[in-house]
């Protein structure tokens, strides 16, 4: 450990042949030592021995930068958590570091780093399992409720499951807005008819209705 204060000071030979290599001692051992250095310049180097951090005085010398942890009982040179990915402008691109949980369960950042097998096991179930048709959703008898010709909205936030068994000749059709539909199936054939039962998914807020008769009608929701 040595620290210097690079001022080499009108002295006998002797006196300043030993400041001199007090000094780059200091400069060798990056200025190591429990405190940092008394004098301190922009851009020095100091590695904190108590704490195994190597750091750097920033341009305005009013302020360390921690650059790395030395692992010194294992001989590892160590980057620190939170730490950033640039471009050769100083232009982020990325971290080394754990982002906030909820950052990945909705999946909209764009800042690349790094991630544990947990938290893409957690994001998974999170955004895609949670949000997925069949997950914690029930079948429920409507055939009571459900009219036909009737616009119904799917104001749940999970897309829902429509079964209807059709007694004659109908149409499924589905809207996004309420206004124009697209018929997307048929309820064809005799009563009984396996091909009779029509089973379709209705995304958020969709609108779906059907214009035959019914026998059945359920949905999973």
């Amino acid at each position: 450990m040595s620290q210097h204060d690079f001022v080499i000071a009108n002295q006998t030979a002797n006196s300043a042949r030993l400041d001199i290599n007090s000094g780059l001692q200091a400069l060798a051992s990056n200025n190591s030592g429990d405190s940092e250095p008394s004098t301190t310049y922009a851009n020095m180097w100091w590695y904190e021995t108590d704490s195994n951090l190597l750091k750097i005085r920033n341009e305005n010398d009013s302020a360390w930068i921690n650059v790395a942890y030395v692992d010194q009982t294992n001989n590892v040179y160590s980057v620190l958590d939170e730490t950033k990915l640039v471009n050769t402008s100083g232009a982020q691109t990325g971290l080394l570091g754990g982002q906030l949980q909820s950052a990945w369960n909705a999946g909209t950042s764009t800042t690349e780093s790094l991630v544990s097998p947990a938290q893409i096991a957690d994001a998974i179930s999170t955004y895609f399992t949670a949000n997925s048709i069949g997950y914690n959703q029930t079948w429920q008898y409507l055939s009571g409720s459900r009219t036909v010709n009737t616009a119904y909205r799917n104001t749940t936030s999970r897309p829902i499951q429509v079964m209807i068994q059709a007694s004659s000749a109908g149409n499924i059709m589905v809207s996004q807005s309420g206004g124009t539909y697209v018929k997307i199936a048929n309820g064809l054939g005799s009563p009984g008819a396996w091909r009779n039962m029509v089973t379709f998914i209705v995304p958020v807020n969709y609108y779906y209705k059907f214009t035959g008769s019914a026998e059945y009608w359920a949905e999973l929701r």
